[in-house]
């Protein structure tokens, strides 16, 4: 796959119909380098113990700032049409909560 640029100056983005699908992530680890981030997008399951890595994301230490103030612009934008999202106000130092809060299963 290539990328081309048209008479404009814009770039044409193709996608796959297998990458349109995206993966579903409900924890991001992220670490870095003096040269790069690392993101890594992991899907955990209630009652399982274990959890993949399901995308991984590697981004120079600028594309990361440019990736902070799109999410959050867009954040502000989604904010300003659907109401504020609650957060635990970004200073959690808990554990991930491994029962997502809900009742534990029983058989």
């Amino acid at each position: 796959m290539s990328e081309q640029t048209n008479q404009e100056g814009q770039l044409n983005i193709e996608l796959s119909e297998e990458v349109a699908e995206g993966i579903y992530s409900n924890l991001a680890i992220i670490t870095h380098s003096n040269s790069e981030f690392v993101l890594d997008f992991i899907k955990v399951m209630p009652g399982v113990p274990k959890a993949k890595v399901k995308s991984r994301i590697v981004l120079t230490p600028q594309h990361a700032k440019r990736l902070l103030s799109a999410l959050k612009d867009n954040i502000s934008k989604f904010e300003s049409t659907n109401g504020t999202i609650k957060s635990d106000g970004g200073g959690n130092t808990t554990p991930f909560p491994m029962n997502f809060g809900g009742p534990t299963a029983q058989a």
